[in-house]
């Protein structure tokens, strides 16, 4: 049953609250999703139309389950603290970029720099990840399914990155200690 006070692109489902944004603002997304307190009943989210949009589901920090139904552009979870996103498409640059906790998953390609400076969480890339793969990373765990390319790891400090493909040059160049 649809709550009251909520337009047609938000409607309550009884398992998601589905966000359509060729309806609404990416800003509107991310502020609802900034918006959830701890305990919130809003647990499930489907985001419809992302259309390669940039920066979607960036900054979330609650336990929250997002299904992105698209491609998205730059920074997808960037910063995700706790969310377990799935992006049902390919990623632009820098996807989970920063990513303290919770997983990302993608069920296409990333591109240059996925999983960047990530302190912590989970990263699951099913097909292949462009170069820069896990540059500096910090904790992050990193799985490719396909091939990841050059200067992948570079400059890795802690955590992991499982390629089950092939590695492009330089993998793990100035390593530290992941």
């Amino acid at each position: 049953m649809p709550a009251t006070n909520v337009s047609p692109a938000q409607r309550d489902l009884s398992h998601a609250r589905v966000f359509d944004l060729a309806e609404l603002s990416l800003r509107e997304l991310n502020q609802a999703l900034h918006q959830l307190t701890p305990g919130s009943n809003e647990t499930a989210w489907e985001v419809l139309n992302p259309k390669g949009s940039h920066s979607v589901a960036v900054g979330v920090d609650q336990p929250v389950a997002i299904d992105v139904r698209g491609s998205v552009g730059y920074y997808c979870g960037g910063m995700n603290a706790g969310g377990a996103i799935t992006v049902h498409g390919s990623a632009g640059p820098g996807v989970g970029e920063n990513m303290m906790s919770g997983s990302i998953v993608i069920k296409g390609d990333a591109s240059q720099y996925a999983g960047a400076t990530g302190r912590g969480g989970l990263l699951v890339i099913e097909g292949n990840a462009s170069s820069r793969c896990g540059i500096s990373m910090k904790g992050i765990d990193i799985v490719v399914h396909g091939n990841i390319g050059h200067m992948s790891a570079f400059m890795a400090q802690s955590g992991n990155l499982v390629v089950l493909g092939d590695a492009g040059d330089a993998l793990g160049d100035s390593i530290y200690e992941a």
